[in-house]
């Protein structure tokens, strides 16, 4: 009577251990999924975001500027490039240092020109005030202002993580994941964490990758030096990404030796 009941408490046990691991272990297709609609209603098919984005320049910034009109011979006193790295331009290294450093007074040393005061201006907005200042020296000019340490970083649960360079104006936080191959399975989408530099420091804004509502969020486009960090699920050395099938049939055989024997 006694091995039976040792027998019956065994096979309970071994059951119930089973069942709460497979249970806790596998990751939902619900934590899984992007942009999913959490209001209850009818799904929304448009999001209206018409933040602006431009990035204003800050001291420390490099900008590229190249100056290019039909009189060649006075607008190559604008250029700066190098000759050793004209043939080049493509590598960031030379791009680097061909630019503008902006100084902590939000100043470039332009030639001929001097000073031009940059700071919290956007791109755009540089480039129409130095082609007003070059109005005295060339009639008509066209004016290439980038910002050239335009570096998003993104770390935790994506499968590369690291520092990329982005060469376009504007990024959305899908397309930065993208660069580094998506999430991990491993990943809380519902925990991403986005650091952003200001005047007076740093600050934190989580967001929820899994809802459709981000495509609104004022920070649902990305700007310089922004770092992505994402947060692992919780128990994630106990979580399968993939249906454990190795260790539920060990599972089951450890189970039924161990039945065999207080048989």
């Amino acid at each position: 009577m006694r091995k039976k009941t040792i027998y019956s408490i065994t096979k309970s046990l071994l059951i119930l251990i089973i069942s709460m691991l497979l249970l806790s272990a596998c990751i939902s297709q619900k934590k899984l999924r992007y942009l999913q609609d959490k209001s209850g209603s009818t799904p929304d098919t448009e999001f209206i975001n018409e933040r602006n984005v431009d990035y204003k320049v800050q001291p420390g910034d490099n900008l590229y500027i190249k100056i290019s009109s039909i009189d060649e011979r006075t607008s190559s006193l604008f250029n700066t490039v190098d000759q050793k790295y004209a043939n080049n331009i493509g590598n960031d290294v030379s791009v680097y240092l061909n630019s503008y450093t902006v100084t902590e007074e939000g100043n470039v040393e332009f030639p001929l020109v001097g000073k031009v005061n940059v700071n919290n201006l956007t791109i755009e907005q540089i480039k129409v005030k130095i082609k007003e200042l070059l109005s005295e020296f060339l009639k008509e000019s066209l004016v290439i202002v980038k910002l050239v340490n335009y570096n998003i970083t993104l770390l935790g649960e994506v499968k590369s993580p690291g520092e990329y360079k982005i060469y376009q104006d504007k990024i959305n936080i899908f397309e930065a994941i993208s660069f580094a191959g998506d999430l991990t399975d491993f990943a809380d989408r519902n925990k991403l964490n986005l650091i952003r530099q200001t005047k007076s420091g740093a600050k934190i804004h989580r967001l929820d990758l899994t809802d459709a509502r981000i495509l609104e969020s004022d920070y649902y486009y990305l700007m310089p030096n922004d770092i992505l960090y994402v947060e692992p699920v919780k128990g994630k050395q106990f979580t399968f990404a993939n249906f454990p099938y190795s260790l539920v049939f060990s599972a089951i055989s450890t189970t039924l030796l161990l039945i065999n024997f207080f048989k």
